[in-house]
């Protein structure tokens, strides 16, 4: 039970690391002003870059707090 609780924690926490990094948006998605490819290309590049290592650290701490909530369950059983 305490397993399912963990992977349902992380598997919400991982979604809601997605959603709030923009995740799929592609760059520019949100914005209501026409960006011509160069600046598309230029501008997004690095903000992607960011993109990926931020949500990529959510992952990796959710993925952890998941890792830690399964071994504490493991211990208390």
């Amino acid at each position: 039970m305490r397993r399912a609780l963990a992977v349902a924690a992380a598997a919400a926490l991982a979604a809601l690391s997605l959603t709030a990094c923009g995740a799929g948006s592609g760059a520019g998605a949100g914005s209501t002003t026409p960006q011509t490819p160069a600046a598309t290309a230029t501008g997004a590049a690095g903000t992607d870059g960011q993109q990926l290592n931020d949500m990529q650290q959510k992952v990796d701490a959710a993925e952890s707090a998941a890792a830690a909530a399964d071994s504490d369950a493991a211990q208390n059983n």
